[in-house]
Formats: structure tokens, C-alpha cells, sequence
């Protein structure tokens, strides 16, 4: 996608969000007073082809109040704080569009150096999005030698400018967190991660009031029924088998999200944050 196109998705968030409710007239006047516009009008229907890019991208819904009044509303605004790779990203996109914006004083802004890593991640997000497992070369921080191995991969995670794989290991029997600058060969190999044996099963899960609205809107699956809803949270249940790729969806919700039932999947869920919470902790 062109890089203009995604500025003015992340402009038009911005500009929704600092207002916190605003009409159309309103969005189209501070669009022609930037640069983006190069002094043409916003068309309504333009408009609404970013607001369902922006959802599909994001994740982020702007709506209209509902009141009569035709202002709109990022109706979850706190996605845009949840910690999701996708608010990760808008975040990353927001702070590039701002020094763009401000080159000439680039030399006053001061980065810290993000170590080696990035050139795996490409492999990685196949291997996620395809349900591969990954053969990678690894050396650990507490080894004299690197190790060639294969493991299933869960989820990513970027920690204090480091990424991490969360993966399990077939020959330890149990998930393991490795750091990508510490690898030294990754390629997805042409294996999917079969898990047929897991029975089909209702997961009872809870969620925040924020999360909840994203879920109301982009579901995790097509038996999700919202079963209590509150104030503060809501839950929710899907019938599916609890796979690798349904157990990579929950982790990306981050601390949003909770397993309530079976107790094993509930079980699973804890033992990786326990593992994501004994490398944290050392820091």
C-alpha cells in the first residue's frame, strides 16, 4: 500500500481522536488546512472507504454517535493503547509521520540502537499466518555453541528494543521464549503444525469492556455468542477445536483477554505467560 495513503489513514485517527467526537464539515475543514490534501475537499465517499481500511488495518472503528448530531467516533479508542501488534504498528506509523514532519531537527532526536533480528521476521509472519513449524539456529545467552532445531511457533513479541519468539520446542516438550538476535539461521520449512487430536470444545472466555466492542465487531470465530455482559467486562463463547492458530488469536489480544474454560486450555494459556513473565522479569 503507498506510503501517502497510510498517512492519511493515521492522520484521519489522529484527527478523530484528539477531537474525541467531530462531524464530517469539521474532519473536511482541518483536512484542508494540511498539506496531505493538497487543497482539495475530502469526498464523503472517500471518507468512508478510509473508515473501513482503517478497521481492517487497525482495527479501529469510527462510527457515528448515534445522537443525531452526525459527529463521528472512535468507538474502541483504547485499542490504541492495548499493547496489540496492530496499535504497535499505528503507534510506529504516528511517530514516523512526525518526524517526517519535522526533519530538520532530526539530529536532535535521539533513537536507541534496536539489535539484530529484524531480517527474520518476514519468515516468522509466513510461519504464523501458514501454521508452519520453523527450523532456525539458535545460541543461547547461557551456551558456548550454537544448537540447529526445529520449533512450532505461537507468537512474537518486541520487548525493551529486542523481539522474542514465543515457540514450543517438539524435543523439550514445552514453550520456549528465544531472542532473535541470538539467531543465526531461520527458514520456515514446509510442515504444518497438525493438531487434529484436540476435540472440538466450548472456550469460555473473558474480555475488557474495550475489548469486548472489537470482538462484538470482528469475531473470533463464527460460533462466538456473548453470554454476560457488564460494565467493566464481558464474556464470551466459541465452539472450535483450541488449535495452534486459535491459541496464537488469544495471545495477540494480549492481557485483554482470559481463558475461563476447559481448564486445560486455561492451564496452557498460563503456562506461556509464565514463561513470557520469568524472561521479563530478570530485567
Amino acid at each position: 500500500m503507498a506510503k501517502n495513503l497510510l498517512n492519511k489513514y493515521v492522520w484521519l485517527v489522529e484527527t478523530i481522536d484528539k477531537a474525541k467526537r467531530i462531524t464530517f464539515e469539521e474532519i473536511n475543514q482541518r483536512w484542508l488546512d494540511n498539506d496531505l490534501s493538497e487543497g482539495k475537499a475530502l469526498p464523503l465517499r472517500t471518507f468512508h472507504k478510509w473508515r473501513i481500511a482503517i478497521e481492517e488495518m487497525f482495527g479501529l472503528i469510527i462510527e457515528n454517535e448515534q445522537g443525531g448530531r452526525y459527529r463521528y467516533l472512535i468507538q474502541n479508542a483504547d485499542e490504541l493503547k492495548n499493547g496489540s501488534m496492530r496499535s504497535w504498528l499505528f503507534n510506529t506509523l504516528t511517530v514516523s509521520n512526525l518526524m517526517m514532519e519535522n526533519v530538520s531537527i532530526k539530529d536532535k532526536v535521539l533513537f536507541e540502537e534496536i539489535p539484530d533480528g529484524e531480517q527474520y521476521l518476514p519468515a516468522i509472519l509466513e510461519a504464523l499466518k501458514k501454521n508452519f513449524i520453523l527450523g532456525m539456529t539458535y545460541q543461547s545467552f547461557s551456551r558456548d555453541e550454537a544448537h540447529t532445531f526445529e520449533v512450532e511457533p505461537y507468537c512474537l513479541k518486541a520487548f525493551k528494543q529486542r523481539w522474542y519468539l514465543i515457540a514450543r520446542s517438539p524435543y523439550y516438550d514445552k514453550v520456549m521464549i528465544y531472542a532473535l538476535d541470538r539467531v543465526h539461521w531461520l527458514e520456515v520449512k514446509d510442515k504444518s503444525i497438525a493438531d487434529q487430536s484436540v476435540n472440538v470444545e466450548t472456550v469460555k472466555f473473558k474480555v475488557s469492556a474495550g475489548q469486548a466492542n472489537y470482538l462484538r465487531s470482528l469475531t473470533l470465530h463464527q460460533t462466538q455468542k456473548e453470554i454476560e455482559r457488564a460494565d467493566e467486562y464481558s464474556i464470551f463463547t466459541v465452539r472450535l477445536r483450541p488449535t495452534f492458530d486459535f491459541r496464537q488469536e488469544i495471545l495477540s489480544q494480549g492481557s485483554d483477554i482470559e481463558v475461563l474454560e476447559p481448564q486445560w486450555f486455561r492451564d496452557e494459556m498460563a503456562e506461556i505467560s509464565k514463561h513470557m513473565w520469568n524472561k521479563y522479569k530478570k530485567d
